[in-house]
C-alpha cells in the first residue's frame, strides 16, 4: 500500500475570526491511501491550539508502514490530525473495494441531511449584526465570542437574526466570573447551548457552578480517554475528527458519551468538503451539527457536499465512502 500527502489551500470566503486569531485560508493535509487499482483519500486540518503544525503531521503519516489497517493505526498514532485523514482515507479505501457505502461497512443506518449551524465569526458588534441579518433565513446560527466585551455582539446579533436558533463559541476566552455574569443574558437572549467557555485546563471552575444553558465541551474533549475529566462540568460533547484522530474514534466516542448521559455535538475545523464528509456521519441524531466549513470557503473539492434548506447531506461516492 501507497501513502502520500498533499499540502492544500482553500481560500475563505472572507476573513474568519475567533477568540485565537484570524485566517483568511484554510491549510489542509490531503492523504491518499493507494492498493493497487483502489485508492482512498481524507483530509486533516493541523491545529496549532493541539501542538500540530503542517509539517509535524505530514512527518507523522510518512513515518506509517504501508501495511497499515484501521484498527493497528489505533496502535500507531495517538488521537489529532494525522491519524484523523489516515483513518478516514482507509475507510474510504475499504468501501471502493467492497463496493458498498462506508455506513453499510460501520453497520450504520443510512444517513439523513442534518441541520448545519452557520458560524458568524468574532467582529465588532455592527459587523456581526450585518453577518446576521445576511443570514437570518438560517435556522442555526453559531456566534464566535470569547472576551470580556460580549454582551454588545450578543444583542447585536439577536436582534439580527430575531427568529434563528442561535449557539455561542467562546473558544476558551472566557474567566468563570465573565461566563457567569453572561449566563442569565444567554437564557434571556434563547441561547441554545453554549461552547467552551472556560480555558480547558481551568474548567474545573463549572464543577457545582450554575448552567442554565447546556455547556458543551470542545477543547477539553477529544477522545474516550477525556470523558472521566468531564464528569459535573459538561452537559454536551462536541465531537471533530480532527480531535479523535478519525470516524473509527468518533463512533466510538458517540456511543460512549451517550452512554455516560452526554448529549452530543459533532462540529468541524475549517475544512473541505472532503474533511467533512465523515462527520456527517457522526453527526446523525447530534444536538447540534456545526459541519459548516464547506460554506466558510470561496472554493471547494470537486463534488462537493451538497448544502440545502434540509441541512447538509450525505456525501456522493465520487467525494467519499
Amino acid at each position: 500500500m501507497e501513502i502520500s500527502v498533499t499540502p492544500d489551500v482553500f481560500k475563505l470566503a472572507q476573513v474568519f475570526t475567533i477568540s485565537r486569531g484570524s485566517r483568511t485560508e484554510a491549510k489542509v493535509l490531503t492523504v491518499r491511501v493507494r492498493d493497487g487499482e483502489y485508492q482512498g483519500w481524507g483530509e486533516c486540518v493541523p491545529y496549532a491550539r493541539y501542538g500540530e503544525t503542517l509539517e509535524s503531521v505530514t512527518d507523522e503519516i510518512m513515518g506509517l508502514p504501508g501495511d497499515v489497517t484501521r484498527e493497528g493505526l489505533y496502535d500507531l498514532l495517538p488521537a489529532g490530525a494525522a491519524r484523523n485523514a489516515v483513518d478516514c482515507a482507509l475507510w474510504d479505501l475499504e468501501a471502493k473495494r467492497a463496493g458498498k457505502r462506508v455506513w453499510e461497512l460501520a453497520g450504520l443506518a443510512a444517513p439523513k441531511p442534518e441541520i448545519t449551524a452557520y458560524t458568524l465569526s468574532l467582529a465588532e458588534p455592527d459587523e456581526m449584526q450585518a453577518q446576521a441579518v445576511k443570514n437570518a433565513y438560517r435556522p442555526l446560527l453559531k456566534i464566535k465570542l470569547g472576551t470580556p466585551d460580549d454582551m454588545p455582539r450578543l444583542e447585536a446579533v439577536r436582534a439580527g437574526a430575531p427568529n434563528s436558533r442561535i449557539i455561542v463559541d467562546a473558544n476558551e476566552g472566557w474567566s468563570a466570573e465573565v461566563y457567569t455574569d453572561l449566563a442569565p443574558h444567554l437564557v434571556r437572549l434563547g441561547v441554545g447551548l453554549v461552547e467552551q467557555p472556560l480555558p480547558a485546563g481551568e474548567d474545573d471552575a463549572l464543577i457545582g457552578m450554575d448552567r442554565p444553558v447546556p455547556v458543551c465541551a470542545d477543547e477539553s474533549c477529544h477522545d474516550r480517554t477525556s470523558l472521566p475529566k468531564l464528569r459535573g462540568k459538561y452537559d454536551v460533547v462536541n465531537i471533530k475528527l480532527d480531535k479523535t484522530g478519525g470516524l473509527t474514534e468518533a463512533l466510538r466516542l458517540r456511543e460512549a458519551a451517550i452512554a455516560e448521559g452526554y448529549e452530543v455535538m459533532t462540529g468541524c475545523m475549517v475544512g473541505s468538503s472532503l474533511a467533512m464528509a465523515p462527520a456527517v456521519l457522526v453527526a446523525q441524531g447530534s444536538v447540534v451539527t456545526d459541519l459548516d466549513g464547506p460554506l466558510l470557503l470561496a472554493e471547494d473539492r470537486d463534488a462537493p457536499l451538497l448544502f440545502d434548506e434540509k441541512g447538509v447531506h450525505p456525501p456522493s461516492s465520487d467525494l467519499w465512502g
